[in-house]
């Protein structure tokens, strides 16, 4: 029964929690104003109920035997402590609360007190503090606590892997210990600002661990209020972005990289539309960035090639890179061309594969080098000449089949060995300085050498040795095309002893109008020795030096001259002119360059001599006839004279005896 005191009213009125008399039986004797706020009852709805109303359907049955248990011994005791109580509301809701029991009086028989309390947002509360607690142990961010004077209060793990420091060291130590020298009024600067009421936001500073190495954070500080609104200290998270700088950095890089790239480099999703697109690619397919972004890939692929892309994504789409993958591609402007594609899939931070990244390369001259290299190869493979190449030590790095016919050895048992095993001996220095040669600039080394055959052999070769530069132009190498020149030397013989033999005078003529070279009938001819000929001017030796010049000239620039008549001096001590004519025709090396003249003179001294002696016989026949002419015409005039005198007298005679004059009268 409820107490009928107006004192002990006001008392359940004043009490903030609900409050709730019930009797031994477990009837609701009395309740406060709280007690109908907080289960949503009127008051008189409960008087006289069951305790049970206020209990979820699920406690029920067994709550009154826990109510009953207390009967026999009752005291005051918390029964939400240790077990998790609920209340029910009028509407059916359910809320947890905290229960406390204590015995009183009724003047009519022994109650019951419960006090209730609703602790909703005392366990939402304590969720949350448990919550941010396990954040903060369990945080990859330093997090800890600090007075407004820069006390440490509280170091999470994370802290004491960043800084270094355990727990138990940083405890009621200043936060300057994190600083370094020069940043101690940076953290002086914070710490005012904190007292002030403000909040720092991602600031990136530098401390220092224990072990004295510098540590780039982020740094988020955040001011700690009391009940009051007092700032009573701060808190602190920071966060180490040495690896997140280094992945912006990383970034940025990737990001110049493409953007500066000479390779066309395209994004997309998965379905193939097009989501980056560089400047590589815009010259590369003609296509501005905002004409084929959000487009499919389709724009570029030759129709030819429906399933192509398909094809490819399907591999990506399982996490496989595509690469080198040669095809076709097909420019804005309808021109195709030969591209080399990788693919590569783009991963989100699962690891999920959410599109795919395509560089694009044209390989069109890389296409046309590949195939001048075969052609290249294919010549080298084929070719009559050796073709050799080495190293810049001299170490031979190819051999082709022809090098194996001349030299005798197979390309196993000479590459990778030195040059020099096909070199005579005293020949020791010929590769080193032709590599010298080489180095120092000059474009090609042609020489005469000998070189030994495997089986010792000696042949004599003609050499071209040409550098070998990489992509940077550098020299590398020497490539060696090596002729055998023994039947040359042979056939160069034979028709030297034919020269020799012959009774015409040969001469070879350099550009500059040298003789470099003379048989021996033009030793004999000059009467000057053949070491005494070399290198002496050819017009020297003729009466007219200028037109003897013009001869060799005009070979040079006609290719030949035919009978071209010049009269040679001597120089045998007396003054002896031979009458020549020569025939003359350019001379060329094995590569068909003019290296000169090659002039064949003919003594025709004794035809000059005939002829000129002929000459003057007809000149003297031509005088004889002359005159006989001249007495021819004197002697028929005279004839003439006499018979016209004759036909006068006899017209005289005849006349004059006719008409009796006399004689001559014409009347």
């Amino acid at each position: 029964m409820a107490p009928q005191t107006m004192g002990f009213e006001s008392l359940l009125e004043a009490v903030p929690d609900a409050l709730v008399g019930v009797d031994t039986s477990g009837v609701i004797r009395f309740l406060n104003h709280q007690t109908e706020s907080m289960f949503g009852y009127q008051h008189d709805d409960l008087i006289g109920a069951s305790l049970e109303t206020l209990v979820p359907g699920s406690a029920r049955q067994v709550h009154p035997a826990h109510r009953q248990a207390n009967n026999p011994a009752p005291r005051t005791r918390p029964t939400g402590t240790d077990v998790r109580l609920s209340g029910r509301r009028a509407d059916g809701t359910e809320f947890p609360v905290d229960i406390v029991l204590s015995p009183m009086d009724g003047g009519g028989g022994a109650l019951v007190l419960a006090a209730m309390r609703d602790v909703t947002n005392y366990r939402k509360a304590e969720w949350d503090r448990r919550r941010l607690a396990a954040t903060v142990e369990h945080s990859d961010d330093a997090i800890f606590s600090q007075t407004p004077e820069g006390v440490v209060t509280t170091w999470n793990p994370a802290a004491e892997r960043i800084y270094g420091y355990s727990r138990q060291e940083m405890m009621g130590k200043s936060v300057d210990l994190l600083s370094p020298k020069d940043r101690i009024e940076e953290t002086s600067s914070i710490l005012a600002r904190i007292r002030g009421g403000e909040s720092v936001d991602h600031v990136e500073t530098v401390r220092i661990r224990k072990d004295a190495t510098a540590v780039t954070v982020s740094l988020t500080v955040s001011p700690i209020r009391d009940e009051n609104d007092a700032i009573v200290g701060a808190s602190v998270n920071a966060r180490d972005v040495t690896e997140h700088r280094e992945a912006v950095r990383a970034a940025q890089r990737m990001a110049s990289i493409v953007e500066h790239s000479d390779d066309a480099i395209i994004s997309s999703t998965l379905d193939a539309i097009i989501t980056s697109w560089n400047p590589a690619a815009e010259r590369l397919y003609g296509y501005a960035s905002d004409e084929i972004i959000g487009r499919s890939t389709q724009a570029v692929t030759p129709k030819d090639r429906p399933d192509e892309i398909r094809n490819i994504l399907s591999r990506v789409r399982a996490g496989q890179p595509v690469e080198h993958f040669e095809t076709m591609r097909v420019r804005k402007d309808g021109t195709v061309f030969p591209a080399s594609l990788t693919v590569s899939p783009i991963l989100d931070t699962d690891g999920t594969v959410v599109g795919a990244s395509v560089i694009s390369r044209d390989v069109t001259e890389q296409m046309q080098a590949l195939q001048a290299a075969q052609r290249l190869a294919a010549i080298v493979e084929h070719s009559d000449d050796a073709i050799i190449s080495n190293t810049l030590d001299g170490v031979v790095a190819t051999w082709n089949p022809a090098a194996e016919r001349l030299f005798g050895y197979p390309s196993d048992e000479v590459i990778g060995k030195s040059a020099g095993i096909i070199m005579p001996a005293g020949y020791d220095n010929e590769i080193p300085d032709s590599l010298a040669k080489l180095k120092a600039g000059q474009p090609v080394v042609r020489l005469e050498s000998p070189r030994v055959r495997k089986d010792g052999t000696v042949i004599p070769v003609s050499l071209t040795v040409s550098p070998i530069h990489d992509i940077h132009g550098q020299i590398v190498g020497a490539s060696t095309i090596a002729r055998d020149l023994s039947e040359q030397k042979r056939t160069f013989e034979l028709a030297r002893s034919m020269i020799e033999a012959s009774l015409d005078s040969f001469v070879a003529i350099s550009p500059e109008g040298k003789i470099t070279d003379a048989n021996e009938a033009t030793v004999k001819l000059t009467g000057v020795p053949r070491d005494k000929l070399i290198g002496t001017s050819f017009s020297d030796y003729f009466t007219d030096p200028k037109k003897a010049e013009e001869i060799y000239q005009q070979v040079f620039t006609e290719g030949m001259a035919v009978d071209y008549p010049l009269t040679l001096r001597g120089r045998d001590g007396h003054k002896t002119l031979t009458e020549v004519l020569y025939n003359a025709s350019v001379l060329r090396d094995e590569r068909g360059n003019v290296v000169g003249v090659f002039a064949a003179a003919r003594d025709v001294t004794r035809q000059v001599a005939a002829q000129r002696e002929l000459v003057g016989q007809q000149a003297r026949e031509l005088d004889r006839l002359a005159e006989l002419e001249r007495f021819q015409r004197l002697t028929v005039g005279r004839e003439l004279k006499m018979i016209e005198l004759k036909k006068e007298v006899e017209y005289l005679k005849e006349y004059g005896q006719a008409d009796g004059g006399e004689p001559g009268d014409h009347r």
